[in-house]
């Protein structure tokens, strides 16, 4: 096994570990020094990606990079161009959406679809609401637009929570047991995304939905949604932390608020029906 090029974004001796069991004549991103198990940059270019792991207030407060721009300068992949993402659709999971999404909408005869991606990785749990922020939310969208379907949108971890949020409401509740692919499917048919910094949010941004996108625990500041959307903060005081543990009275979650996310949704939904690629600013 032998390369000419190897690229090791993950600061992890998991990923440093496989590039060292092969020959690789250079090696950008991250590398493991001697046998010590210290992970250091391969390159100059990513040092500034390496102290960011480093160094909390410089992560939380100092960078003001998205996390795309800093992949790009650390890999040496040339000058950031602020690229969207892409992941396409095969063409049979795109007649898959369209039908998706004409069933959702006919369902009750609504014109737009919203989905609440619900969930998140175990990983950092507090990335997603409670369930009664859902209902509550629920309550507010059937209000203030009659004419959206609401969907809710998970994984595997999600179908009980989906569930219990679902219970007594009129929404639709998607399949959450049927893979990724399946998943991103039902992402691509929904018109706008509410959702937490998770991998619900990454499938959003790359099918280029309007994206309402609220931040607790992780940094909003390297996340590009592409000027179609907006990205809310918690007023949580000690956000962001990043910590996978947390045991106060009053978590981030619980300090989203609600008239940001029906302001920055009312704005998206407009948007989305009259066809404009870029969000307006939501109403004060």
């Amino acid at each position: 096994m032998e390369f000419e090029v190897g690229f090791v974004i993950d600061k992890s001796l998991k990923a440093c570990g496989v590039v060292k069991r092969t020959q690789v004549d250079q090696i950008y991103g991250f590398t493991v020094q001697g046998s010590n198990g210290a992970i250091v940059p391969a390159t100059d270019a990513a040092q500034e990606l390496w102290e960011l792991g480093l160094d909390n207030h410089k992560k939380f407060f100092v960078n003001q990079k998205p996390e795309t721009q800093l992949m790009i300068e650390a890999l040496e992949l040339g000058e950031y161009q602020r690229d969207d993402y892409w992941l396409p659709l095969t063409e049979s999971e795109d007649r898959e959406a369209r039908r998706r999404k004409d069933m959702w909408l006919a369902e009750n005869n609504k014109s737009l679809v919203i989905g609440l991606n619900t969930g998140c990785s175990p990983v950092i749990p507090y990335k997603k609401l409670t369930v009664d922020y859902h209902r509550l939310l629920i309550e507010r969208i059937q209000a203030k637009f009659p004419y959206a379907e609401i969907v809710l949108l998970g994984g595997p971890e999600d179908t009980i929570r989906n569930g219990l949020i679902q219970e007594g409401y009129s929404v639709i509740s998607s399949e959450t047991e049927s893979g990724l692919r399946d998943g991103l499917i039902s992402v691509a048919a929904c018109d706008v995304v509410v959702t937490g910094d998770s991998l619900g949010m990454h499938m959003a941004i790359s099918q280029k939905k309007q994206v309402v996108a609220w931040f607790g625990p992780t940094c909003a500041h390297e996340i590009d949604i592409y000027d179609r959307g907006f990205k809310l903060l918690t007023k949580s005081p000690c956000s962001p932390c990043w910590k996978r543990t947390c045991e106060k009275a009053i978590m981030c979650y619980d300090q989203v608020s609600l008239e940001e996310v029906i302001d920055a949704l009312e704005s998206c939904c407009a948007n989305r029906l009259s066809g404009r690629s870029t969000a307006l600013n939501p109403a004060p």
